[in-house]
């Protein structure tokens, strides 16, 4: 007999099916059908347990028919979902059949006569045959059995075997609890690492993400421990709601589907009762945030009560005060901020100066403290009091150590209370695949990153301010609007809380202009007088308020992930930046050092009219400095070059110094030696400028064979970018070969390209062109018309009309 095993098999080869006596009679076909047509309507606790009761009857009747089970020392039990009565749609049925190993052969058949049943009922199963001993022995071995042995209940038989098994489980538990407890914790961290967090995920696992059901398998572990107490009632309402999710998700998917995947959610939503999708993303992301919270302060908990080490046993331990206190009725124990005995959790500032303590010290909020400030603390007045101001800004100055205390005060319903606009963006889910966090755990981040610049900008206060409101507009359907729409929200909060007139129009204008320096660094042409004269309106024409901006935009970037602020886009921005600072301060610009390289370059070419190839290992990859004669058709033979040797490019500038090209490569390569040689380059440039078209004839040939099955590119030409070209955005699905596309088709309908801006995120595309005639001139309304569609069609995979 297999002892352990997953699903229908192995089955022992050479015997007969036991199972087979039952001819798959009715009671079995009749309990998978019973199963499935249960999860027809929505889920819920009522409906789990009614389920895990029709399967326990079954098995009850099972083990009764089978003989042999009335002579004691033999006993069915459940663990997992089944013993825990909270069974799902496609849950496994996780069994144990316990012995005293006094008649092995008898409890052999005692298996194949439950096991075969189950299987050709259509159920998965997940069984094992054991004594108490062997259960303790694989829980001794095994962290994720002993983990799961915690929840063994009994199903029929001898009662009193399964009750010494699970006592005898439990001591081990508790005996061993400070042993294991690194081991769990570790187990814990590397799938949170490995798996993400499920209240900022787009398509969380409902197992196994932070804040999943699988937490809250390891909260009542952590509590069987006796090292801590038991998760209060506040994440039990959340769990139910997450098996809700995941009961909806496997009725309409009709698999064994944890992960909430974005094609199924408009049926999830609608088979729980939602007429927003994003409704129930928002749900499922505060359920997991609770439960996250409540698995962080219970492993800080667990950590707290193990003894620490004395460096010399023989020393006598001090007696040290059980806590210190803290101005305003605040005392800290343990690395917890809570209130003293008499202090009052409805005094209005109390939230924000624990808070504002707690963050500045890395400590966090008592778990009792953040509860009772939720329950007790009023809104505070308008406008608020001078004291509350500078509570808060000691909060958000906190750095990352403030996150952990947002979320708690957040959780508890303190921060909608004192800063009403905020529930409109709390837990509201991002379809922006460049972003890893909800609307408001993003704007938090984003606080948190602002850190680094404190000291750099005249009014720290309104940056961190211009961080925590800057996607205050995100609401639904104002997303692609949300710097509009958010601005004069902004302003109406900082003037609640009692900032003065120019103040609140400040953060206004920090919030409404917040993607204005990014956008124009990484997708217009610097040396174009338009993207200066933008820039400088966007700040209102003052260095300070430049400075902020750019504060501004590198947290927001770094919140959003690493795609977002790569060294490639902090150069751009930081180029820009310093161009307009000059701008303001009356000086000229002097140029950073790529811009000298550019220009010793282009007049080096301009010399002797020969071609130049840099290459330069760069943090994300390496950097291609190409400066050769300008040539209509060049960038699409340099692109289609770099493909044709298998380059991937993530991003490049393009421009043009008297009559050369000076163009910038960011491709990925592990390093210098999987480029080809520049000299090699170079004269393959020089065949193409000779008009040499078998060179790219193996890039032209596939590009021949793609058509576009992605989502339909946008194309769109960007009026007053620039008086002296016609500005087009292209974004696109991206794939090796887009860029001599674009090249070819730009070459084919006639345009010269003055510059051209380059970036990658996320698998897209987002490329800038500027484009003038052969002659230099401005093209008209209609030629710009023509070059759209150029680009359109290449994007799709289109190959130029006449090609």
């Amino acid at each position: 007999m297999v002892r352990t095993g997953r699903g229908r098999g192995p089955r022992p080869d050479g015997r007969a099916r036991a199972g087979r006596a039952l001819k798959r009679d009715l009671t079995t076909e009749r309990l998978g059908v019973a199963i499935r047509s249960s999860w027809a309507t929505t889920a819920g606790p009522d409906r789990r347990r009614s389920v895990a009761r029709l399967v326990e009857d079954f098995l009850i009747d099972l083990y009764g028919s089978a003989p042999g089970t009335d002579r004691g020392g033999v006993a069915l039990a459940a663990v997992g979902s089944l013993a825990r009565r909270e069974l799902g749609p496609r849950s496994d049925i996780d069994l144990v059949i316990l012995h005293d190993g006094s008649d092995q052969a008898a409890i052999d058949a005692l298996a194949e006569r439950i096991w075969y049943p189950l299987w050709d009922s259509g159920l998965r199963l997940d069984h094992s045959v054991r004594t108490p001993a062997e259960c303790a022995e694989v829980a001794h071995r095994e962290l994720s059995a002993a983990v799961g042995l915690l929840d063994l209940r009994l199903i029929a038989g001898e009662a009193d075997l399964v009750e010494r098994a699970r006592s005898g489980l439990l001591e081990a538990w508790r005996s061993g609890a400070r042993r294991r407890l690194p081991e769990l914790l570790e187990s814990l961290a590397e799938r949170h690492q490995r798996s993400g967090d499920a209240a900022s995920l787009l398509e969380p696992d409902l197992k196994e993400c932070r804040g999943g059901l699988r937490d809250m398998i390891m909260l009542r572990a952590l509590a069987a421990t006796w090292l801590t107490d038991q998760p209060h009632a506040g994440v039990r309402e959340p769990y139910q709601r997450l098996l809700d999710v995941r009961d909806a998700l496997q009725v309409v998917s009709g698999r064994a589907l944890d992960r909430l995947v974005a094609g199924e959610v408009p049926d999830v939503a609608k088979l729980l009762g939602y007429d927003d999708e994003d409704e129930l993303r928002r749900d499922v992301s505060l359920a997991a945030r609770r439960i996250g919270h409540a698995v962080d302060l219970t492993v800080r908990s667990a950590r707290q009560v193990l003894p620490a080490r004395r460096r010399f046993p023989f020393a006598r331990r001090e007696r040290r005060p059980q806590y210190d206190t803290a101005p305003h009725g605040l005392i800290v124990h343990l690395g917890e901020v809570g209130l003293a005995r008499l202090t009052s959790p409805a005094e209005p500032l109390l939230g924000l100066r624990a808070g504002a303590l707690a963050a500045s010290r890395g400590l966090v909020l008592s778990p009792i403290t953040a509860e009772n400030l939720g329950t007790h603390a009023p809104p505070l007045p308008t406008p608020w009091p001078d004291e509350a101001r500078e509570a808060l800004l000691e909060l958000l100055a906190g750095g990352e150590s403030m996150i952990a205390v947002w979320e708690a005060l957040d959780l508890a319903g303190c921060i909608s209370r004192w800063i009403p606009c905020w529930e409109g963006i709390r837990a509201r889910p991002q379809h922006n695949p460049v972003h890893r966090h909800t609307v408001d755990r993003h704007s938090v981040q984003a606080v948190a990153e602002a850190a680094r610049h404190l000291t750099s900008v005249e009014r720290p206060d309104l940056l961190l301010l211009g961080c925590l409101f800057h996607d205050i507009g995100k609401l639904p359907g104002a997303e692609h609007d949300h710097p509009r729409v958010g601005a004069p929200i902004a302003r109406q909060a900082v003037a609640a809380m009692g900032y003065g007139e120019e103040d609140a129009a400040l953060v206004e204008l920090l919030v409404r202009e917040h993607l204005t320096l990014a956008e124009l660094a990484t997708k217009r042409d610097h040396a174009d007088p338009a993207t200066m004269d933008a820039l400088v309106g966007a700040v209102d024409g003052r260095i300070e308020v430049l400075r902020l901006l750019r504060a501004l935009t590198e947290a927001d970037a770094r919140a959003a992930g690493p795609a977002a602020w790569s060294p490639w886009r902090a150069q751009l921005i930081n180029a820009l930046t310093e161009r307009a600072e000059d701008k303001l301060a009356g000086e000229p610009h002097t140029g950073r050092a790529g811009g000298m390289i550019d220009l010793g370059l282009a007049r080096s070419v301009g010399l002797d009219g020969r071609s130049r190839i840099i290459v330069e290992e760069k943090p994300a990859g390496m950097q291609v400095i190409i400066a050769t004669p300008d040539r209509l058709g060049l960038f699409g033979d340099t692109a289609g070059l770099l493909a044709a040797h298998g380059i991937a490019v993530r991003s490049a500038l393009l421009s043009t110094i008297d009559g050369v090209a000076v163009n910038t490569w960011r491709v990925e390569s592990a390093g210098a030696t999987d480029l080809p040689d520049p000299a090699y380059l170079i004269k393959q440039l020089e065949r193409l400028g000779r008009g040499e078209p078998g060179v790219l004839e193996g890039i032209r040939r596939r590009e021949e064979r793609v058509r576009s099955a992605g989502a339909e590119p946008w194309v769109a030409a960007v009026p007053d970018a620039s008086e002296s070209a016609a500005v087009i955005e292209v974004r696109a699905n991206d794939r090796r070969g887009l860029l001599y596309a674009y090249g070819r088709a730009i070459t084919a309908a006639g345009f010269s390209i003055r510059s051209a801006h380059i970036a990658t995120l996320a698998g897209q595309a987002i490329d800038t062109f500027y484009l003038t005639e052969p002659d230099g001139s401005l093209p008209s309304v209609g030629r710009v018309d023509a070059a759209t569609r150029a680009l359109a069609d290449a994007a799709r995979g289109t190959p130029p009309s006449g090609d």
